[in-house]
């Protein structure tokens, strides 16, 4: 079986301007994020071709196992390309939104993967970059993780099956990293689940090259540490107490009133979360209440759903801006508070979409049938 090839290019990109590379190392089927100066940020083209070979790969019985890296040494993925995004939204957004119905549909594959997913989330691990390491099932962190989900940072909500994973998280250590946009270092992924091991940096080389012959099993075993602390999970007397409404003006007004340990802590929390588009904050605290009962597919439905309105509203055009467009960090959002979004506007977010709702089945050519998984 040929491996596909990555046919878009980009002057961000490495290696020859290929923006995904695919090969086999042994019984490994190996994928390299390949846009190191973007940090590996994710475009349409790429996540079609993740789409195509990780499919392919389903079929191929040369391939064990398949591995997902970055290129570069900054991260395994920032996300999506939101520069590409704005540009988008300026002219619409049709691009944006097809972008995402193949990205979803990567994230959904990657979750019922048969066989073993191995993502090496080494450095910055984003948005989308979540999306294609947290849905395997061989999650390896590093003393170098970032990982998080910022989209309340520039007017969007969590996406690619974020809002599934964090609603799961220990009490409201989810709902914390999601309002607020934390970066979180190794221990904190692996207390919320987003994680499965500890692999030092220095380590990974040497786990690469025996993956080519072993199963990930026992190499990841053969590497895998103590990881460092989780500060969540030692901040969750003020976290749960908190976030436990369903309310976010009622979260901030309990995290400026907390008098425990951890009072500091929860002041600063409630300044981020009122920094942060007050739409945004509102949209994502209801996706993760409704996502708690939802399938991951159920809430990929969900999270297009709202992020199509997103691209419709003037928060997430505004963030993108302030935040690395005119790069001024001084977004005006509309509404401007909490208050003034109302449940009606937040209800709308999570309508219905007259013929464009999500569709996870890609074409009979790309299929992953069940059984396939047996």
């Amino acid at each position: 079986m040929t491996a596909a090839t990555g046919t878009t290019t980009d002057s961000s990109a490495g290696n020859g301007g290929a923006e995904v590379l695919f090969g086999h190392r042994g019984r490994l089927g190996v994928v390299t994020l390949n846009r190191p100066r973007a940090v590996n940020a994710l475009t349409e083209g790429m996540v079609d071709l993740l789409l195509r070979q990780l499919t392919a790969w389903v079929k191929d019985d040369d391939v064990a196992a398949v591995l997902v890296q970055g290129a570069g040494e900054r991260g395994l993925c920032a996300g999506g390309d939101i520069v590409a995004i704005y540009r988008d939204i300026l002219h619409g957004g049709t691009r944006t939104a097809d972008f995402w119905q193949t990205e979803y549909r990567v994230n959904s594959l990657i979750a019922r993967y048969p066989k073993p997913y191995v993502a090496l989330m080494d450095g910055l691990v984003l948005g989308g970059g979540v999306g294609i390491s947290a849905h395997g099932n061989v999650r390896v962190v590093t003393e170098r993780t970032r990982m998080g989900m910022p989209e309340t940072t520039i007017g969007f909500a969590p996406d690619v099956g974020g809002t599934f994973l964090l609603s799961r998280a220990p009490g409201e250590t989810g709902t914390h990293a999601a309002l607020t946009g934390a970066h979180l270092a190794a221990g904190d992924a692996l207390f919320l689940g987003l994680a499965d091991h500890y692999v030092p940096s220095q380590s990974l080389p040497r786990l690469v090259a025996e993956l080519e012959s072993e199963t990930p099993e026992a190499v990841v075993a053969r590497y895998a540490e103590q990881s460092p602390p989780s500060a969540l999970a030692g901040q969750r007397d003020w976290i749960d107490a908190c976030y436990a409404t369903d309310d976010a003006g009622d979260i901030v007004a309990r995290l400026r009133a907390w008098t425990g340990p951890g009072r500091e802590d929860a002041t600063a929390a409630a300044d981020t979360i009122e920094a942060k588009s007050p739409t945004s904050v509102k949209v994502t605290l209801a996706s993760l209440r409704r996502a708690a009962k939802l399938t991951l597919d159920e809430a990929l439905a969900q999270e297009y759903r709202a992020g199509l309105r997103f691209l419709a509203g003037p928060d997430f055009r505004e963030g993108i801006r302030a935040q690395v467009v005119d790069k001024d960090r001084n977004p005006q959002w509309k509404p401007a508070t909490l208050a003034e979004v109302l449940p009606g506007q937040v209800d709308r977010f999570f309508q219905p979409l007259d013929g464009r709702e999500l569709d996870l089945q890609p074409g009979t050519d790309l299929e992953v049938t069940e059984a396939d998984h047996a």
